[in-house]
């Protein structure tokens, strides 16, 4: 999420996706993949969301429950700027897999999307409680305080313009968002047996299958 005034966010598919508003990193790494859902993600890597959509949907008539397939699901309405949709996905991720941290990211790009940083720094929250070590969720949190930073010192600037420390802060602080962002790998496929159990990826690769 960068710069002043905000932009819209923007994604692009086959990376951990970026949005600029704040810079959160959007994670599209599906877990575990199923029969369906490897060449959706290609179709995904390749920006075409309507015939990965049509996979991911006839993965889910055989297993509606497969949350691989309701995570790529998610990914495509990411990509595709149908928000609310997506959070729709994501949320109910969350419930069913608390302990899928990625679901929770990538709920938290689309709140800070809408300038509901709140709502976008206590998803992160939560992706850091279930899994400590998930990086992302991290540096994104720390784009989202950067972000909410600069926009203090803008306002600090507004009522006092001859504030030397306040502009050199914000300039800082804006240097800092503006940054391009550090994509994240997409994880290879995890063998077809785990496909039931809980959401994992490589970032949670030290956990085992509940």
């Amino acid at each position: 999420m960068t710069s002043a005034p905000l932009p819209q966010p923007r994604f692009r598919a086959s990376r951990t996706l970026r949005a600029i508003v704040v810079g959160l990193a959007v994670s599209c790494t599906a877990p575990a993949l199923a029969d369906n859902l490897p060449d959706a993600q290609r179709l995904i890597k390749r920006g075409q969301y309507e015939q990965a959509l049509e996979k991911v949907d006839a993965q889910l008539r055989e297993t509606p429950d497969d949350a691989q397939a309701r995570f790529l699901k998610g990914v495509i309405y990411t990509e595709t700027d149908r928000t609310a949709e997506a959070i729709a996905v994501f949320t109910k991720l969350t419930e069913d897999y608390p302990e899928m941290p990625e679901s929770y990211n990538n709920l938290a790009v689309l709140y800070a999307r809408q300038n509901l940083y709140d709502k976008a720094r206590m998803a992160l929250e939560m992706a850091i409680q279930s899994h400590p070590t998930y990086a992302t969720a991290y540096e994104n949190l720390g784009d989202l305080h950067a972000k909410q930073a600069s926009q203090a010192y803008a306002k600090a600037v507004q009522l006092d313009a001859g504030s030397k420390t306040a502009k050199a802060k914000l300039a800082l602080a804006r240097d800092l968002i503006a940054r391009p962002a550090k994509p994240a790998p997409i994880p290879a496929a995890q063998p077809a047996e785990a496909v039931a159990a809980p959401a994992r990826t490589e970032n949670a690769s030290s956990e085992t299958s509940r």
